[in-house]
């Protein structure tokens, strides 16, 4: 069959549901499957923990085998895809994420998949046998650990600025606790100055370098097919060789967001460690829907603490496919928000309760004018008359190609608005800055500038005129600021639905962006602002007295296990709800 090269970029637009619904059927096949053919010492089955390392891998197979009867770019040959010889089974997509492995299936790995014979296919691309992890963390150990009644988990500087304004307030109210840091870049950890009763222990680098699968699921041999098979579009996907494929990933690490299984097995090792000696009425967590978060949640349950996940960054409805939510008290930012948490909750108990986001108690303290100066300091004025109106891009790690993409509809704008615009990218926590050279160039000949990471959008956005977003939680933190929100809808994009919540201006195109420009500032209603965001200023007082009281909930019930993924029910409860405050 005639296909594109390895590049993923030949793949045609596809419906978004179409996609969303074939991955979500095999991975539900592969759980009825395979699901109990390894756990952890602990008990986590391996499903459970790598979920979303799997789910991006069926993700990206779903597409293209989709795409291998969609479009024209591939050919009428009714003959079967086959492997080509010396291409690797899994390998890398472009993106400009700096935490992210952009994991993918080659053509060679969707033959594979769908039943051919490989001729001498090693299973990774070069690149991906190299280790990433830090190589000067070292566990750094505070005596406030052993005696914490609350233990926060953090691998990102998202989750860290997230927790701490929690934990802070639980200190004030008389409880201990400490952060228990598994970042394994620089950028993304702890700082060291914790305040008053937080402690801080750091995870030896060590255990997320850790290579290894799941023994027995060798990495250098082929399956044959199998009668287990899932049909997508009219091909049959064999799921023998479908988890033969997610083990072989499963020996790679990737640090903290994508460790390997040996990786997971020596982090709860030490997490069993951290909780016996603490022994902490409340385990607190941004992120319990990845590898180090679902493990974390297993192994508090099994500890008998309580299990408290705060909502850290901007959901979408088809975040790769439906995304499990394990801990018990689902903390999220708005009622929106609190419909996906009610659909994704994996725990048989769960509540949701919509408090908003302790980063944004910060923004009450917001200076528009220091930050309009920071912005005029940053923007070239050698050669511009008059003054330029500000356009921050709240930007976000998407593949180069569709940044220059983002970039281009937004220069558009910027040149047919009736006034003189300039751009200021804020640059994702998350981003390689290498990307923003080319969008700088993509931009002129309009004023255009790149904000320091350690500013970030959040650190300008009060100062702007206008904020343009595809996706990102600062365009909810512009909406609470009252900054006029543009949001890009573009085939192929996430998007929040900011506009059609009534909070933002919807652009598809350069004009669109003009005519937003030119509007200027509209009412935002406040229930539409609710919606999307609760925001009082109270919100990290607010989780405090969640986690205590969901802490004495938990000490007069006894403890249980937690309950596997597939005995779980989605959602919670007919007795619960989405709870406000």
């Amino acid at each position: 069959m005639t296909r594109p090269g390895g590049s993923d970029q030949a793949i045609p637009e596809l419906d978004r549901r179409d996609v969303r619904h074939h991955t979500q059927r095999v991975m539900t096949a592969l759980e009825l499957a395979c699901a109990n053919a390894a756990a952890t010492p602990g008990g986590a089955q391996w499903l459970y923990v790598q979920d979303i390392p799997v789910r991006r891998l069926v993700n990206q197979l779903v597409r293209k085998v989709m795409a291998i009867s969609s479009a024209a770019a591939f050919g009428h040959d009714p003959g079967p895809l086959e492997p080509t010889s010396g291409e690797a089974l899994i390998s890398l997509r472009p993106s400009s994420f700096s935490e992210y492995r952009a994991y993918t299936i080659t053509w060679s790995g969707v033959a594979y998949a769908l039943g051919a014979d490989l001729v001498h296919n090693p299973p990774y691309a070069p690149q991906l046998v190299s280790v990433q992890g830090s190589v000067d963390a070292v566990e750094r150990l505070s005596g406030l650990v052993s005696r914490a009644e609350v233990l926060a988990l953090s691998w990102s500087s998202r989750h860290w600025e997230t927790l701490l304004p929690v934990l802070e307030q639980l200190g004030v109210r008389g409880h201990s606790s400490a952060v228990l840091d598994l970042a394994t870049e620089p950028g993304q950890r702890v700082p060291n100055a914790t305040q008053g009763r937080i402690g801080l222990c750091r995870v030896p680098a060590e255990l997320l370098a850790e290579v290894g699968t799941i023994p027995g699921a060798a990495a250098d041999r082929m399956v044959p097919p199998g009668t287990r098979t899932v049909d997508v579009a009219g091909h049959h996907i064999h799921l023998d060789r479908v988890e033969h494929l997610a083990t072989m990933l499963l020996a790679l690490t990737a640090g903290c967001t994508q460790p390997s299984w040996a990786a997971v097995e020596a982090v709860e090792r030490w997490l069993n460690a951290r909780l016996a000696a603490a022994s902490p009425h409340t385990v607190l967590l941004s992120n319990d829907i990845s590898p180090l978060g679902a493990l974390a949640v297993h192994a508090a349950e099994r500890h008998g603490a309580a299990t408290v996940n705060v909502q850290h960054g901007a959901w979408t409805a088809d975040a790769v496919s439906r995304p499990s939510l394990h801990s018990q008290h689902l903390v999220v930012m708005g009622q929106r928000d609190a419909l996906l948490a009610q659909e994704w909750a994996r725990h048989p108990k769960a509540r949701v309760h919509v408090l908003g986001q302790p980063r944004f108690d910060a923004l009450t303290g917001s200076h528009p004018v220091t930050q309009r100066s920071y912005l005029d300091g940053l923007l070239p004025t050698r050669g511009v008359e008059g003054s330029l109106r500000r356009l921050v891009w709240a930007c976000q790690p998407f593949s180069p190609e569709r940044l220059s993409a983002q970039a281009d509809m937004i220069r558009s704008g910027l040149l047919a608005a009736k006034d003189r615009w300039a751009l200021v990218i804020a640059p994702h926590p998350a981003q390689d800055p290498a990307v923003f050279e080319e969008l700088k160039h993509r931009v002129a000949p309009a004023p255009v500038a790149v904000v320091d990471t350690s500013i970030g959008a959040r650190g300008c956005l009060a100062g702007a005129d206008a904020v343009v977003s595809v996706a990102s939680t600062c365009g909810l933190e512009a909406v609470l600021l009252g900054v006029p929100v543009l949001e890009l809808i573009r085939d192929g994009d996430p998007c929040l639905g900011l506009a059609e919540q009534g909070v933002a201006a919807a652009c598809s195109d350069g004009d669109a962006i003009a005519a937003a420009l030119d509007a200027g500032p509209a009412a935002v209603d406040q229930s539409a602002r609710d919606s999307v965001c609760y925001w009082r200023g109270t919100t990290s007082a607010d989780i405090a007295e969640l986690v205590i009281s969901a802490s004495h909930q938990r000490s007069s019930t006894p403890r249980s296990e937690h309950a596997r993924p597939e005995a779980a029910q989605l959602g919670v409860g007919e007795e619960e709800g989405a709870h406000h405050r």
